[in-house]
Formats: C-alpha cells, structure tokens, sequence
C-alpha cells in the first residue's frame, strides 16, 4: 500500500502531487538581489528529487526589508529570472512557492540603503545599527506592498506565497513586546500588537484571489526574553486563522536571541566567524573568534522532530486551518511519523541541502536516512556563499580549510542521529 506521504494535497487552489514541501530556508544565491543559474538549478534539482512544492526564500517586499546581498526583493529586474525558474520547476512536476518578507530590524543601512525601520526605536547589536520606528504611514505603506508582492509572485509564474511572520523579522518584531514599545494603535496590547499582521494578511488575501495559495510562517514561541511565548503564540495562530489562509507553518525561535531553537544543534562558530564579513559585522566575528560563542549562540540538543510536542498542542486547538509540521526531519520514518501525527504537509530543508533526492529515495526505502550530522556548516557558510553542505561543497572541489573540517568532525560526532 502506497503510504499517503505520496499522494496528493489539495492546498487551497492548488494541487500538490505529495506531501513534501522544500521549506523557504534562504539559499543566498542572488547576486546583487538578482535570481541566479545557481538559485534556478538548486530548485530544479530538488523538484526532480521529488519534492510536492520547493520554497524559495527570502523575498523582500521592498528594498528595505533586504537583509542580505544575496537576497531578493521585488522588482521587476527580477521577473524573468523568477519565471524561468518556475517554469522549470513545473516541468519536474513540482509547484513553486515564495516566501514574502521585510527583515524589519534585521539589517545593516550598507544592505537595505537606509536606516533599518522596526516597531520602535532602538540598537540591534546583531548588526550592528541603529533602527528606527515605522510611522503609521509607513506601516500602511508596507501593507500595500505585501499585496503587490503577491501579484508580482503571481506573474512570475509561482503557485504559492509564504508570508514571513515569525523568527524576529518585521512582523513578529511588531507581535513582541521585546521590540515592541509602541502606545499608539500598533502597541501595547496583544490586539495592537497583531494589527499590522492582521492588516498584511487582509491585503495579501485580496490579491491572492482564488488561484494563489496563502501559507503563513509563525512562531509557536519566540523562546527569548519578552519574546512571544507559548500561550501568545496560540492567540498569533488563531489569529493568522481568522484569514482563511490555505495553511500555517508552526516554527519557533528567533534569528537575533535564540537561533538555534530555529535550527537545534549546535551552531558552527568558526565557520560562522570564517565567512562573516568584516566590513558590517566586525564585532560579533570578533566575539565568535575570541571564544565568546557559547554565550551568543547556546547550544540546543538536538533531537529528530524537535519541534512535534509544542506543535501538537497547536494541532489540539486549531482545526479549521491545515497546520504544516517543520522542524528536525531527517529519515523517512520521521517523516511517516508526522504522517501519523496527523499532519497534512510537512517542510524539510537541511536533508534537501545535502541530498536533493530525498524524496525519492524514501519512496524508494520508506526507512531512508538523509545522513545529516545536522553540524550547521551549510548555515555557518550563508553569509557570504550559498547555502551548502560540507560533503557539497568537498565534492564540487571547493576546499575547505582545515579548522572548519576539524569543527564539523567533532559537531556531527555530537549530533548525528543515524
């Protein structure tokens, strides 16, 4: 019997021919915000591997929502590039989908051309910068802009928008009373503080008319200081509910203060610290090298499906919205798991980087093991070369310098769950 990870989903208008879907994690293969041969080729090969729907991430709705060079965001330079990608990945047989984002905060005014905007005022270190509050007017105009965007994905030719409101981007800066500091209609309370999503997601489902499919990232808790927590995280999700959006994806974490409950594991300092550049991060390069990583960027134990537990509880009070599992699959059988969890659809990226034949090969063996140590490397390296896997990178002739070998021997050691 034909296991029902391969048989197809009905996500809204469209029509998945499995279960599959290449989550949007950011490939950092667009050149001067410009898709790539490299982007393109990555998303074919992972559409031929098997996939029901490839992500590609991050889009920017505006420029200065760009976090790094090697992102997108909507312009019309980028339209042809986009369609040819689409195109090819539906000849594979695959649909395509774009992830719609502003960083907000999480930025540096060398990358997005001004001063990086938030919900308030403040420094973010992560940078380092100063980032100033969104006038009302702006806000408004960001809102148009995420309604723009799903056109401009319509015509180039993808099937699917994923909004971006979690991890500590600009809409869930806004949801947090961490970065949140706002009195007037866009602060203060959880209704204030959910305004400007509910106002993204009202604009994005007019555009989206009824031949887009709508999926919505949020976190299921920020896990940092006066970050979104647990119970929060359920009010978000029903919420994003309320919107008739075709699905949700329950992640959790933050980029700036707990990156690794995003990832797990532990993350690749010296590769982190190796290819950060310079010039808009000298600091936390400096920090990563002088040994301080252990404080910056704790280590979470990894553990295949880390995020099931918490996303069940999701499951058990939301119904009326598909709910789509991401976190930690690394076999078929993790995979048949969240199957029997009752989850429609699940996102995986980390086995996609190393073995865009994934997919195929657990139809083929239903127990298949990608062979993720899950040592981050392929993470560690985005900052100024595409996203990767060590073996990879060895086999295409690129050589990696020894420091970095030594470091990846001992995480996968630590990590691998074979």
């Amino acid at each position: 019997m034909e296991s029902k990870l391969f048989t197809p989903y009905q996500l809204g208008p469209i029509t998945l021919r499995n279960r599959f879907i290449r989550s949007a994690a950011f490939e950092n293969m667009c050149a001067n915000n410009t898709p790539s041969q490299m982007l393109e080729d990555y998303h074919v090969s992972v559409a031929r591997g098997g996939v029901g729907m490839t992500t590609v991430a991050y889009c920017a709705v505006d420029l200065s929502g760009v976090s790094f060079d090697g992102q997108l965001y909507v312009r019309d330079e980028a339209l042809p590039g986009l369609k040819h990608l689409t195109d090819a990945v539906h000849a594979q047989g695959a649909k395509a989908s774009i992830q719609l984002g502003h960083c907000g905060n999480m930025t540096h005014w060398s990358t997005c051309h001004c001063m990086p905007v938030s919900a308030s005022n403040g420094l973010n270190l992560y940078s380092p910068t100063i980032h100033r509050r969104l006038k009302v007017e702006e806000i408004k105009t960001l809102v148009r802009r995420f309604g723009e965007a799903v056109d401009f994905a319509r015509k180039a030719g993808f099937d699917c928008v994923e909004i971006h409101a979690g991890h500590a981007y600009l809409l869930s800066q806004f949801l947090a009373p961490r970065t949140n500091h706002r009195h007037d209609q866009y602060g203060g309370s959880f209704e204030n503080r959910a305004r400007f999503l509910n106002e993204v997601l009202d604009e994005v489902m007019v555009h989206a008319g009824e031949d887009m499919a709508v999926i919505v990232k949020t976190n299921m808790y920020d896990d940092c200081w006066r970050g979104v927590s647990v119970e929060e995280g359920l009010r978000i999700a029903k919420e994003i509910a309320k919107h008739h959006v075709h699905g949700i994806v329950l992640s959790g974490g933050t980029v700036s203060a707990s990156p690794m409950t995003i990832l797990s594991g532990a993350m690749p300092t010296h590769a982190l610290a190796h290819y950060m550049p310079m010039k808009s991060m000298w600091w936390l390069k400096a920090a990563l090298d002088s040994g301080l990583a252990g404080l910056l960027i704790p280590t979470v134990k990894f553990q295949p499906l880390y995020f099931m537990s918490l996303a069940k509880r999701f499951q058990a009070q939301i119904q009326n919205v598909p709910l789509i599992y991401v976190g930690g699959v690394q076999s078929g059988d993790d995979c048949q798991r969240i199957m029997d969890e009752g989850f429609e659809l699940f996102q995986l990226a980390h086995v996609l980087i190393k073995d865009p034949e994934f997919v195929h090969h657990v139809q083929e063996n239903p127990h298949y093991h990608a062979g993720c140590g899950r040592s981050n490397y392929c993470i560690g390296r985005m900052y100024t070369k595409e996203m990767k896997c060590h073996e990879c990178v060895e086999r295409d002739g690129e050589v990696i310098p020894k420091l970095l070998k030594r470091e990846i021997a001992t995480l996968e050691k630590r990590w691998n769950q074979k």
